[in-house]
């Protein structure tokens, strides 16, 4: 039985987030959004170790994207979230497509045990320092979905219902509910 309940944990995780990517798919197809599962790293300025500040990458502020992209980017510390979509915000690439910077309208990370409460409290000051980033929160064993627009909590959403964002994306994840 101990053995067992970890790798229904991880199945369902796996199911959430194949769920969510696939939602976007046919928004992908037409250049309408950009969607990044957790294999692309999204960059930030700051350092994992220090306590220094820590913030997503204002694009506003960089003065020549296409050195950016080419050098800073691939020497910024960054973070993999579960999900991470580009509808509405601006975004920047590395050249292979390995590492994006800007603040994402939508960021959803799935968290399981293996989640420290250290990573999980980085992550949410991290993607509340984007005043313009939605990012959602999943517990693997739960139907409700914590939401945050910014720095700002916003009504929870629940797996039994078809997830909406701010900006019109929706997900069906209805029959993963548990």
């Amino acid at each position: 039985m101990n053995i067992y309940m970890p790798m229904a944990t991880t199945i369902r995780h796996g199911e959430i987030t194949g769920t969510l990517f696939s939602s976007v798919v046919d928004y992908i197809r037409k250049k309408e959004i950009l969607a990044l599962n957790e294999e692309c790293a999204l960059v930030h300025w700051g350092c994992k170790q220090k306590d220094d500040f820590k913030s997503l990458v204002d694009l506003n502020g960089i003065e020549n994207h296409d050195l950016f992209a080419k050098t800073t980017i691939n020497d910024l510390e960054y973070v993999q979230p579960d999900l991470v979509v580009f509808k509405n915000n601006v975004y920047l690439c590395n050249e292979r497509k390995t590492r994006t910077a800007g603040f994402p309208d939508l960021i959803v990370e799935v968290w399981s045990e293996s989640n420290s409460k250290a990573e999980r409290d980085f992550k949410f000051n991290l993607y509340s320092n984007s005043p313009i980033t939605e990012h959602w929160y999943i517990e693997q064993d739960s139907n409700e979905v914590v939401c945050y627009f910014g720095g700002y909590k916003i009504k929870n959403q629940f797996l039994t219902d078809i997830l909406a964002t701010r900006s019109g994306l929706k997900f069906d994840l209805r029959y993963l509910a548990i």
